[in-house]
């Protein structure tokens, strides 16, 4: 499949995007990319099962430099809690593993589809209700953050979304401040990227259909374009987090994820 203009076009701009929602909501942009990137690559003659597994798979891999640019301007803040991010990390890396390497591999594109949006509109609503938590909830121990974790590294390895969807309702939920959620949640984007990328590479070898330029389930050539625009405009999307309130910020999260949900169902029960 080559890069003509139309599809760097397209890719550019999904990377503007998702950089910016990194950045906004510490979602890695994930859950946005994966619905633009299935749509491109059906459009291109890519099998329908087959171009979901892709797209969640570039979609993760694209997270890991969106996360580094992401995180660094939040750091620079000081809003990122790094003792949340040492306590969650290695039962993140767990999870995914588990995910990628295993279940991935053998669910189809259709059921991945589903519970993309299945769990996606959960969350939604979780940030949209705006529950207020007890005011003497706190994180859980080092267990229990380990095993937070590694829920958040499976789903995201699931659904190739940066973890922002599981981890942010799971600190405000344990009274966390948003901003210091958000900020945190992208720097666990890393691991979480890295370690499923890692996972889609090995149980892609040898699948029949790929398209030229593939490494595993990851299309290379997007990932390269989508991750350069995405750096470039994960620092917008912190500043204007940074300039948001509260409330609007949970809003535009919960919006986007119901938007992106009704697609997926869309594709999986029409595949």
């Amino acid at each position: 499949m080559l890069l003509d203009p139309l599809l760097i076009a397209e890719l550019v701009l999904l990377g503007l995007c998702t950089g910016f929602l990194a950045g906004l909501l510490g979602i890695g942009g994930g859950m946005l990319m994966v619905p633009f990137i299935t749509i491109i690559l059906s459009g291109r003659g890519v099998a329908p099962d087959l171009a979901v597994k892709m797209a969640i798979a570039t979609s993760m891999a694209t997270i890991i430099f969106t996360s580094i640019s992401s995180v660094r301007a939040h750091h620079k803040r000081g809003s990122v809690r790094w003792d949340i991010v040492k306590r969650l990390a290695p039962g993140i890396v767990l999870g995914s593993a588990l995910a990628s390497m295993g279940v991935f591999a053998l669910l189809k594109g259709t059921w991945l589809a589903l519970f993309f949006a299945a769990f996606v509109s959960f969350s939604a609503t979780q940030m949209l209700l705006d529950k207020k938590p007890k005011p003497t909830r706190t994180l859980p121990g080092t267990a229990g953050q380990l095993g937070a974790g590694s829920v958040i590294g499976f789903l995201s390895g699931l659904v190739g979304a940066g973890g922002g969807f599981a981890s942010v309702p799971f600190m405000t939920w344990c009274n966390v401040a948003i901003h210091n959620a958000v900020a945190t949640s992208a720097a666990l984007g890393f691991p979480i990227a890295l370690a499923n990328a890692l996972g889609y590479v090995v149980a892609g070898q040898g699948v029949a259909g790929l398209p030229a330029g593939s490494v595993g389930y990851i299309f290379m050539p997007a990932l390269v374009v989508i991750a350069t625009a995405s750096v470039v405009m994960a620092p917008v999307g912190v500043r204007a987090a940074h300039a948001l309130p509260v409330k609007t910020l949970k809003r535009v999260f919960a919006s986007i994820l119901y938007a992106l949900a009704a697609y997926m169902l869309y594709k999986g029960l029409s595949a």
